[in-house]
Order: structure tokens, then C-alpha cells, then sequence
């Protein structure tokens, strides 16, 4: 027969367990934003490419971007979620071919939330464009919406998924810039430490809003474009040397 006392003891464990747990999950010991600390304006997050250091053939940041949020192969390609893709473009004007890493754009004026019927495609406050699976019914108007072509649809059942990035079947998806990464104080994504660590240094990630930071200073300093600036999407994602 368990006492009062040593009913209070097991149960203060079992609490503490709970509190632990969601930082050994994120694999990183992140100490400057606290998980419970809630998302604010004050930061827009986005990313710089610098097309001319991406090299043709490289496929670190991919690689890196599978690793990060399970996305396992099931050996048929046409339906395998890819958050992030090498692309090759080509300049009419001047002939010139680029390769480059093509990801959801993070839009302020993203043409996926418009077109989503319960609003699980939506735009958090600092700017990370994400997908809500317990309200994603399948529809896929936000992919038809997207004109980057950035987004997933999960066909198989999926096994052995990452903790800290549940999927579902029957859902969209796409890259939500690392958002269990930076929501544990992370200041770096999955595809640009991979980038660094292949010796490229393509990819750089950051807050848009501080004039110091990273990101900034590559977008300051490269004079980069956003891709179909026509639309006037207002994308977080840059590139330079295209």
C-alpha cells in the first residue's frame, strides 16, 4: 500500500521526467530561449543563398534536411517529401546555369495560407511558414497555390519518425526553417550547418530584423534577389549570384 508520502515523492519524479524530456529530445543543450517562452514579432527569420558558392552535385544540405526531420525514402521518388531540392535555372538573357537549394520561400504574403480551407497552412509571427497536421485534411490547394513547388504531400504510413519532427500521413509538408531547432534557442539550421561543414558556406541563416546579425550582413553585402519578386510574396528567402 503506497502513503501519502511516498505518493508525493513518485509523483514530484514523474513531473520532473516530463520538464527533462523535451530538452533531451532536441538533441542540443539550448539555455537562451526557454521552450515555454512564446514566439514574438521581434524576430523575422530567413535565409541568404549565395548561388555562386552552391557547387553542382553537392547535396549536403538535402542530405542534412532528410537527417533533421525523417524524412526517410520509400524508394518511389515521385512521392517522397523533399522539404529542400537542388534546382538548376538558366539565364535567357546570358545563358548563365546556376544550381542552387530551393525551400519553402517563407513568404509574408504566403499564397499557401490564402488558399487553406481550416488555416492549418499558416504564418507564425516571426515570419516561419508552417503546416498544422492535426488540421491539414489533404486537400492540396496549398501546393497548387505554391509557386516554388515547396511543398509535400505524405502518402505512405510513416514509421520510426523523429520526436522532434512529428509528420503525418495524408498531410502537407515543408521546410519550416528548423523550427524545433530554433524554438530551442538554436541560431543555425540543419541545411546551413551542413553547408559550412562542406566547405561551401552557401546558405546562411538568421534574423532579418537584427542589422547585426549574419544574415543581415550577407543580404547588406551581396545585394541578393528574391525569386519571382513579380508576385510580391515578400519571401524570407534571398539569393545572390543567380
Amino acid at each position: 500500500m503506497i502513503n501519502r508520502r511516498n505518493f508525493l515523492v513518485k509523483s514530484a519524479s514523474a513531473l520532473a521526467i516530463t520538464f527533462v524530456v523535451p530538452s533531451l529530445l532536441s538533441g542540443k543543450a539550448h539555455a537562451k530561449k526557454p521552450l515555454a517562452q512564446k514566439v514574438t514579432d521581434k524576430q523575422s527569420w530567413g535565409i541568404h543563398v549565395d548561388a555562386g558558392k552552391c557547387v553542382e552535385g553537392c547535396t549536403a544540405c538535402v542530405d542534412a534536411c532528410n537527417e533533421e526531420n525523417g524524412l526517410t525514402g520509400f524508394g518511389r521518388p515521385e512521392t517522397d517529401s523533399q522539404w529542400i531540392r537542388k534546382v538548376t535555372v538558366k539565364n535567357k538573357t546570358t545563358d548563365k546555369i546556376t544550381t542552387m537549394p530551393m525551400m519553402c520561400q517563407h513568404c509574408e504574403n504566403p499564397p499557401c495560407c490564402d488558399v487553406c480551407p481550416t488555416g492549418a497552412s499558416f504564418k507564425r509571427v516571426d515570419g516561419i511558414v508552417m503546416v498544422n497536421q492535426h488540421t491539414c485534411i489533404g486537400c492540396r490547394y496549398c501546393m497548387m497555390a505554391c509557386p516554388f513547388k515547396a511543398r509535400s504531400f505524405v502518402h505512405e504510413t510513416l514509421t520510426q519518425q523523429n520526436t522532434n519532427a512529428p509528420r503525418g500521413k495524408g498531410c502537407v509538408e515543408s521546410c519550416n526553417l528548423c523550427v524545433n531547432r530554433i524554438d530551442h534557442g538554436s541560431e543555425t539550421t540543419a541545411c546551413e550547418d551542413a553547408c559550412n561543414k562542406a566547405g561551401h558556406s552557401a546558405i546562411t541563416f538568421g534574423d532579418l530584423k537584427n542589422p547585426s546579425s549574419k544574415v543581415r550582413l550577407a543580404i547588406d553585402s551581396n545585394s541578393p534577389r528574391r525569386l519571382r519578386n513579380d508576385l510580391n510574396l515578400q519571401q524570407k528567402v534571398f539569393y545572390s549570384n543567380i
